[in-house]
């Protein structure tokens, strides 16, 4: 194969995230084969947190609630996943993580937001008011 048929296959293998691929050419085994300690379906839940926790791409993310699914994982456990880490990876980690999951257990949220009878309400906070000796935020065009 040439040099550049190579790359892109290689490109276009992790894109897909081919466990096979990606076990014979980088020796990076995705089973944790050697855990005993733990069953199959805590290490997908804890593969899926740090995936969301280092901000992985909503490809990974997908990906990871496929395995904890398949690992015997329910909607509710995946879900709270997000609950469990969010006060040591901070809400904004945690807010940009969930879409992609979402997809992965097939709940389409912007659909269920816009179609929700009971719109969900963000916090009450003021809203800062400039004094009144200060002049426009920006200069006027004109």
């Amino acid at each position: 194969m040439n040099q550049t048929v190579r790359f892109k296959e290689i490109l276009r293998r992790l894109a897909i995230i081919d466990e096979a691929f990606v076990e014979g050419q980088a020796g990076l085994g995705l089973d944790p084969a050697g855990l005993s300690a733990l069953d199959l379906k805590t290490v997908a839940l804890l593969q899926l947190a740090v995936l969301a926790a280092i901000g992985s791409s909503e490809g990974s993310l997908q990906w990871s609630t496929d395995r904890a699914l398949a690992a015997g994982a329910s909607e509710e456990e995946i879900a709270e996943v997000l609950l469990a880490i969010a006060p040591v990876v901070g809400l904004g980690r945690i807010a940009s993580s969930a879409p992609g999951i979402a997809i992965g257990l097939e709940y389409d949220i912007d659909t269920a937001l816009m179609e929700s009878d009971d719109p969900v309400s963000l916090p009450n906070r003021p809203v800062p008011q400039l004094p009144a000796d200060r002049g426009p935020a920006l200069p006027a065009s004109g």
